[in-house]
Parts: structure tokens; C-alpha cells; sequence
């Protein structure tokens, strides 16, 4: 009798915790607190990729790059085809990161593509937005931060 009155109670504890634990939990999932919702939150109010502030941005980060670490006087004189390749593709809880890419005509006159992410919380001390970006053929350390063909600067 003491057999089964001890699994009759393991099962009704089971029962009992399946019924508690939410419905997220038993979907494999985790519930998520969207960056925000946190008390150091992101507000996800970043411009989009074609905004001129952006393409700005880019253009003098690339051209000081240029400069300080190569050398060079290239710098980058118009986009085309920009587009969004990505909005967040991590979900909610990560910091909001939009993800682009577009063709960017450089001042020897050769076409590149460029992949880019503009990025909340990522500007002067963590206050404002900042964009990290790489272009292909420029990439001239090999990428040890974005990898063979600028892969780790895509999403």
C-alpha cells in the first residue's frame, strides 16, 4: 500500500508543477524583458537606414578610418540600393540594432557594397546612437572584427 500511496504523490507533485510553471517555460521558451522595459533601458527610436544622419555618419567614420589607420585620402561620395537587411533579428531583449546594406561609390571611382548596422546605444558614452560598419574590399586587416568578406558585420 506504501508504494503506491508515495507514487500517487510524486505524481500529483508533478501535476501540481506543470500546472504552475508558465506558459512559456513549457513551450522551451523564456519570457523576455524587452530592452525597453529594463531600468537601463534602449528606447529603439534609431534612425532608419537611409536616413541622411546615417549615411553622414558613415561617411565620416569611414573617411577618418581611412586616414588615421591607412593612410589613404578615400573616402566614400555616394549610396545606392540601400536597404534594411534586418531589424532586431535577435529579439527584444537584445539592444535594438537595425541591420543594412548598401552600394557605396568610393572616390577612386569603384563600386562597393558596404554592410552596416545602426545601433541604440552606441554613440558618445552610451547616450545616443552609433553605427558599426564594413566595407568589402576595404576590409584591410583581414578582419579580425568582421571576418572573411565582412560576415560578422551582417546579422
Amino acid at each position: 500500500m506504501r508504494p503506491n500511496l508515495l507514487s500517487a504523490t510524486f505524481s500529483a507533485a508533478l501535476v501540481l508543477a506543470a500546472a504552475l510553471q508558465p506558459a512559456l517555460a513549457r513551450s522551451g521558451r523564456e519570457e523576455v524583458t524587452p530592452a525597453e522595459e529594463r531600468e537601463f533601458n534602449f528606447d529603439a527610436d534609431i534612425p532608419g537606414c537611409q536616413a541622411p544622419e546615417v549615411l553622414e555618419r558613415l561617411s565620416s567614420h569611414f573617411a577618418e578610418k581611412e586616414a588615421k589607420f591607412w593612410n589613404s585620402a578615400l573616402t566614400i561620395v555616394r549610396y545606392e540600393q540601400i536597404e534594411r537587411t534586418a531589424w532586431r533579428p535577435w529579439g527584444l531583449d537584445y539592444y535594438p540594432r537595425r541591420y543594412c546594406s548598401a552600394v557605396a561609390t568610393t572616390s577612386d571611382g569603384l563600386r562597393r557594397k558596404v554592410d552596416y548596422s545602426v545601433r541604440d546605444g552606441l554613440g558618445i558614452i552610451g547616450a545616443d546612437w552609433g553605427i558599426e560598419f564594413c566595407v568589402h574590399g576595404l576590409d584591410r586587416n583581414r578582419s579580425y572584427a568582421y571576418a572573411t568578406a565582412c560576415r560578422e558585420a551582417r546579422p
